[in-house]
């Protein structure tokens, strides 16, 4: 608007400086009717500088008011960036806890690993004893039946001759068919 109203200024210099160089050039002097224009041509002139300074006041409380909102947009994003702030420490603190939750998982993950080893240690000797004992148990039961029908053989041929007398028994059955029956429903035929 400064611009507009020195633009303004140099006009009216040159449009005065016009005149007065036709007048010096011409000889004749100002008449009552130029001086007349030239005090209407000034008084609107001054009517327009007030105007573009009426104009300035107006855009200068434009600034003063844009500046003042610009300055309340201002602190009302300080204010939302305070908030932010906010909101990224509680993230952070959110983030703590879960580390730290982690750690705790990874701690009793680590506890139910060693639990597990050791639940696996003990199935694992408990199911050898149980093995070995088992084989004890057989081995001596096979030692034991071997030992006790060799010790009944002996007695049996020391006692009787029980093979003669089945001998003995099949060869009359041979003769006798009541025995031979009764031989075979034993097995013994």
């Amino acid at each position: 608007m400064e611009k507009l109203s020195l633009v303004v200024m140099t006009i009216v210099l040159f449009i005065n400086a016009f005149i007065s160089s036709t007048a010096l050039a011409g000889g004749d002097s100002f008449t009552q009717k130029d001086r007349e224009l030239l005090i209407r041509l000034d008084e609107r002139l001054n009517q327009i500088d007030k105007r573009f300074e009426q104009m300035n006041k107006r855009i200068d409380d434009l600034r003063e008011d844009m500046n003042k909102r610009f300055e309340q947009v201002d602190k009302r994003f300080e204010q939302i960036d305070k908030r932010f702030e906010q909101v990224d420490k509680r993230f952070e603190q959110v983030n703590k806890r879960f580390e730290e939750q982690n750690k705790r998982f990874e701690e009793q993950n680590k506890r139910f690993d060693t639990l597990q080893q050791l639940m696996i240690a003990i199935i694992a000797a408990f199911t050898a004893i149980v093995a070995v004992a088992i084989g004890f148990a057989i081995w001596d039961r096979s030692t034991m039946v071997r030992k006790a029908r060799d010790e009944a053989i002996e007695r049996i041929e020391k006692e009787g001759r029980l093979r003669d007398f089945i001998r003995a028994l099949r060869a009359y059955a041979e003769k006798n068919r009541e025995l031979a029956e009764i031989l075979r429903s034993f097995n013994l035929l």
